[in-house]
Formats: structure tokens, sequence, C-alpha cells
């Protein structure tokens, strides 16, 4: 869906930002009216709170926003975003207050809160409509916007629209509107290729694997963002429990996740090599399943035991990070709803990641606070790596103990890391699991925003 600003010659109500030391203020400078009305309806400036001023008429002439204290807004995020979502229908510009809080993350909350995921039934929709803050880039916020957007769409579709053949076409669509090339290998061509752990994972859908390679760019530094693209994970033999199924649509958040990052890259026309690789597959059951005790010879040439056909997903990354590896890009970076064990750690609002590089680090995370996005760094512990040898094969895709389990399956991706100077492994949820401003619940982009903010003084563009 379009997420936009209200054009700049709509008329609007103008808003003015405060924080409960500064009602008092604001209220003491304003109409005896309009202190009396801030009385009467106990308006203290809490956070995403809104107050309509009315005229002499009782029409509306402005609006009051509460942001709250500073530890409010640590904890919640997007006080604008929580505003407008109780503001009716309307256009409104910003007036004053602007200046307690980042104008263009509050202006992107804004926008995000008008998110609706409405492809199979009517949702209200937010009316209260912004104008583009002055001095922000309205450019840059609507894109990032319609990449968030683009990942939401992705993620809340259930696996029945919304397979390895429609989130190709998704990719496609994509790539037709900047311009960017497409290749996908399907089916048993995967063999040929050489992609043989993409293959058995999903062999036994009735629809084909396949894994989509999207190029864009002619110049620069090269970037390549790989992403899990399971569009539905039973678990395999090993088949999940039905509580543990319930939202597998979810399993190639990673994928929407890489699609949304490329489509705010290619919108803003950032001046590097982009590629996108995404095996994309069903991790279903029939007689040519994989199975417990199968030992499958990867890309790399790597041989893995397979102790658990429900820890696929590694499998898959496993093939595609071997092939981007191939071309050493400056900055590799795999993003994947892959374990469980990264949600015990950090619950569903963070974003843990791993990497060995500090300069990127560094960078992420000063992204990750501009732009309100939470990462948290994780150890690629390298003394685990035992963990992940089961004597028999080069490599366990399920190591038994149940410690450790996030750090052990990124050490097993970066096995088949070997000459790309920069990698990081992002072990995103994907899932929003209850409303917060901006954030409806549902299929949320995470690591995404932060990693674009971070992309200059990452590759020095």
């Amino acid at each position: 869906m379009s997420l936009e600003f209200a054009a700049p010659d709509v008329g609007s109500l103008p808003i003015h930002i405060l924080t409960p030391q500064s009602v008092g203020g604001w209220a003491e400078a304003a109409s005896a009216r309009a202190r009396n009305w801030i009385d009467a309806q106990g308006f203290t400036g809490g956070f995403g709170k809104a107050l309509l001023l009315p005229d002499e008429s009782g029409q509306p002439e402005a609006v009051l926003v509460g942001i709250g204290q500073s530890e409010d807004r640590a904890r919640k995020r997007f006080p604008l975003a929580a505003a407008a979502a109780r503001l009716p229908a309307g256009t409104y510009h910003i007036e004053s207050g602007l200046d307690a809080l980042d104008a263009e993350v509050e202006a992107l909350g804004w926008l995000l809160a008008q998110y609706r995921f409405d492809r199979y039934a009517t949702q209200s929709a937010m009316g209260a409509r912004l104008k583009a803050p002055d001095g922000i880039d309205a450019a840059r916020v609507q894109a990032i916007a319609t990449g968030e957007a683009l990942t939401r769409d992705l993620i809340n579709t259930p696996a029945s629209d919304m397979g390895p053949d429609a989130l190709e076409a998704a990719a496609r669509q994509l790539a037709d509107a900047h311009g960017a090339l497409i290749d996908v290998t399907t089916g048993d061509d995967l063999l040929e290729q050489n992609l043989p752990m993409i293959h058995t994972v999903g062999r036994a859908s009735t629809t084909a694997p396949r894994l989509i390679d999207l190029r864009w760019g002619s110049a620069g530094p090269t970037l390549t963002l790989v992403g899990k693209g399971v569009c539905f994970d039973t678990g395999g033999l090993n088949i999940k429990p039905g509580a543990s199924m319930g939202l597998m649509k979810k399993d190639m958040g990673g994928a929407a996740t890489v699609l949304g990052l490329a489509s705010m890259i290619m919108t803003l026309a950032l001046p590097l090599r982009l590629r996108v690789l995404i095996p994309a597959v069903e991790n279903s059951i029939d007689g040519s399943a994989f199975r417990p005790q199968d030992i499958l010879t990867s890309r790399k040439g790597l041989t893995v035991e397979i102790n658990n056909t429900d820890a696929e997903g590694r499998l898959v990354l496993a093939d595609a990070l071997a092939l981007a590896d191939e071309e050493t890009p400056d900055c590799l970076i795999s993003m994947a709803t892959l374990t469980g064990a990264a949600r015990v750690a950090v619950g569903p609002d963070l974003a843990p990641y791993f990497s060995d590089d500090g300069t990127f680090a560094a960078a992420l995370e000063a992204g990750a606070a501009r732009v309100h996005d939470p990462v948290w760094r994780m150890p690629f512990h390298t003394p685990y790596e035992a963990m992940i040898e089961p004597g028999i094969a080069d490599l366990d895709n399920a190591p038994k103990g149940g410690f450790a389990g996030a750090i052990t399956a990124a050490l097993f991706l970066r096995r088949f890391v070997e000459h790309s100077p920069s990698y990081a492994h992002f072990d995103i949820y994907g899932w929003q699991p209850s409303a917060a401003p901006a954030r409806p619940k549902g299929g949320v982009g995470q690591g995404a925003r932060a990693v674009l903010d971070a992309l200059p003084e990452m590759l020095g563009l």
C-alpha cells in the first residue's frame, strides 16, 4: 500500500507538540479559552495523548499532542504515531515542538501508523494525514515507509497466496519497478546449478523450490543481502505441533525484510551494487521429504548431518551464502526468522545480530539508535564450534543439548562465508505480537532501517 504525506497545498490543522513540562508554559501563552479547555480536559502532555482545541464556534482550530517523559519515549517509541491514531480524519501540520523529537523518525512513524493489511477484508483506515514537516527529506521517509509496507504485506500474506512462486512474483515486480535484473533457478535446475540443499529442503512441496537472484546498480561498493524464504514450515518429518505451526507463514520474514530493504536502497538510488539472494521453499512432507540422519552435501562441499528436519532454514541459507561469498562482496548480510532461541534471549522486539566486524557493528548500532530500530549484538562464540561438529559429517544442523541455539545456528552459517570481508547475520522475529505505535499486530521489518541508515559508514558511500 502507498504510505505518503499529504499534499502541501491542502488546508490543515496545526499541531503543537508538548511534554508534561511544557504544557503549562504553552497554556499560559494561549488564550483564556484554550487554557480553560486544557484544564477541563485534563490534558497533561502524556505519551501519545491528543487534544483538539475548539475555536469560538466549536470547530477545531489546533491540536495539542503529548509526547510524555523521555523515559516514556524510550520505552514505547513513536509518540506522534500514537497520537495520530487518536485524531479524527483530516490533514495536519506540525506548528511547534518538533525540536523535542527526531523529525524524520516521528514523520515516518506517522506514515507507518497508516499501514493496514486489507487484502482479505476491509480495514478501517486511519484518516489523519500529515504534511511533511519542514526540514526533513520527505522522499527518503516515504521510500522507507514503502519498503516497510512491502515487508509487512509479504509476511502477512498466508502461504496459500505467498508460496515460493508468489514470493518470486513479488521479487520480479520489485525488480521491474526499479530496472533491476532478476534470475530464478527452479526445481531440478537447482541440482544442475549446484544448489543441492535448497532443492532437498523444498522438493517435497507441490510448489517447486527456487533461488531468486536480483541484481541492481552498476558502480560502487558491493552489498549482498540473503533472506530466508521458507514460505511455510511444517517442520518436515520432525513435524511441528499445531501451536508451533500457527505462525509459520512468517518463516519467510527474512526474505520479506531484505526485499523491503532492497526497495529502500533502489528507490533512494544509493551508489552501490546490490545483490539479493532468496532461497524460496516450503518445508513440506511427502515421500520425497528429507529425513533425520540423512547426510547432505552442500554447494560448498561441506557435508551436513540432519538431526532435525525442522532446522531447515540454515540449510537453504547455507547454499545461498556460499554462492554469495564466491563473489566476495564488500558486505554480506543474511536475515532470517531462524531460531526460537533468539526469541528466548531477547524477545520479539529486538533484532539480534552476529558480526565479527567491529566497524560494521559500531555503524549499525549508531544507526539503530538514530532511527529507533533496535538491534542487539550476539557473539560468534568460536569455542561452540565443536557443538556443530557431529563427527560423522562436517556439520550438524541441530546440535543436541539445547544450549546456545541462536549462536550455534549463526556459527553454522558462518562456515559458508570464507571470502567476504564483512559478514553479519540477523536472527529476526518478523512479527509484532500486539499492536504498538506505528506497528500494528502482524508482520514487521526488523533491522532494515538500521542497516539502511548505517550503509554510508559501512560502505563508505
